[in-house]
């Protein structure tokens, strides 16, 4: 316990690090009954150390945030550490969230009008209110900043409630992200809006203890008496959060009026979230999704520009509708040369571009990825194609009949 009390992250660190080894032990032992004692326990550090660290810590940073919310301890070694944990879930939430995002196939460039394809789903915001949303969350970090890193000694009492405000107005898109994505599968996403929320109630209530400990009471003169009358009301820290909800209206006023001179609707705000597609909040239907075979030769061919992959036809591939291309039309033609000639080899090379071409697939997520990989692979198709033409009678005809129905 002394230990746990004077290293708080470490401890937390260390007990995510032993619990996803537990837990991956557990499961290496339920699996793993053929393999190596060397691959065990290669398996067992390197994944245990990925699942203590990406999904047993954002979970025991949560716990910490929760608990610290509703058990305060004045010390301020201990409000030292509190801060550091929010910082810490600050910079995580933002990295990891970052990488669950490359992980699922959320298209954030492509409004509920567009056709997207096998698993893919719109972007939950729409693109043309960004700004709106963008500008919501700057305004919440701004109030946490203004009352987390703030002095209350040397703050007026209008300032704290005006960052409440401020963090209201964040707790609010937090609160709007979570409505519309929440979700099993999208967990870790909803996670880092919530521990926000989570931090905003726990600055609020530790700010206002932090006052009332302070107890003070001195007199400050403005030289409108409007603002020195609202002042001494605001002396006690108890109608802090009632007149931050008041002031937050007009805060969120005057932030659409300033959007509105760059552009956006002034009723953006609802709009971002209503004006999409696949989602809690949305009230369009998006077109349905095309199928394309993951088999990362038919992933460039259909998720390319089309300037650059140049698309020729629709296909069939597994009973499944498929954009071909000519360099996939030769890889297969080319394939299917080697497992007439040499059908003990076709099976390595099948086996191997199973093992591979299908993880590289699911990483093609972008139009930019899936042009980079047609131009890295135009030297193997020029090979295909010399292979083909000194191998066959009627190259060209192989060529155009690949992928066509069997019918």
């Amino acid at each position: 316990m002394n230990f746990l009390k004077k290293h708080p992250i470490f401890s937390s660190i260390l007990f995510s690090e032993l619990l996803g080894l537990g837990i991956t032990a557990l499961s290496l032992i339920k699996n793993s009954h053929n393999e190596g004692i060397g691959m065990v326990v290669y398996a067992l550090f390197v994944m245990g150390t990925c699942v203590g660290v990406f999904l047993i810590y954002p979970f025991v940073l949560t716990a910490i945030n929760v608990v610290t919310l509703f058990w305060r301890r004045p010390e301020k070694q201990w409000l030292k550490k509190e801060k550091q944990f929010e910082y810490i879930t600050v910079v995580l939430g933002f990295l990891y969230s970052g990488l669950v995002l490359f992980l699922f196939e959320i298209q954030f460039q492509a409004d509920w009008t567009e056709v997207l394809y096998n698993s893919q789903v719109h972007t939950p915001i729409w693109t043309e209110a960004y700004p709106t949303v963008i500008a919501i969350g700057v305004i919440g970090v701004l109030g946490y900043l203004i009352l987390s890193l703030g002095s209350l000694k040397k703050m007026p009492p209008l300032v704290a409630v005006c960052g409440i405000g401020a963090m209201y107005i964040g707790v609010g898109g937090c609160v709007l992200w979570i409505l519309q994505i929440f979700s099993g599968r999208f967990l870790l996403l909803w996670l880092f809006p919530a521990n926000c929320i989570v931090m905003a109630a726990k600055t609020i209530r530790y700010k206002m203890a932090e006052w009332n400990e302070i107890g003070r009471q001195e007199d400050r003169n403005y030289e409108k008496g409007g603002l020195n009358a609202l002042n001494r009301k605001l002396q006690k820290a108890e109608r802090w959060p009632l007149a931050a909800f008041i002031l937050m209206w007009p805060m969120l006023g005057v932030m659409i009026a300033v959007l509105v001179l760059f552009g956006q609707a002034p009723d953006a705000v609802i709009k971002a979230w209503t004006e999409t597609a696949d989602w809690h909040l949305s009230q369009r239907v998006g077109p349905q999704n095309i199928y394309y075979d993951e088999h990362y030769l038919c992933t460039v061919a259909a998720g390319g520009h089309e300037k650059v992959v140049k698309p020729l036809r629709m296909g069939e591939r597994h009973g499944h509708p498929v954009i071909v291309n000519r360099q996939l039309c030769i890889a297969n033609a080319f394939e299917q040369l080697l497992e007439e000639r040499t059908p003990g080899f076709h099976r390595h090379l099948r086996h191997f571009y199973d093992t591979w071409g299908f993880p590289i697939a699911k990483l093609i997520h972008s139009p930019y990825i899936a042009d980079g990989i047609y131009f890295l692979m135009k030297p193997l198709e020029w090979f295909f194609l010399i292979v083909l033409y000194f191998c066959d009678v009627h190259p060209e005809n192989r060529i155009a009949v690949q992928y066509l129905p069997k019918k």
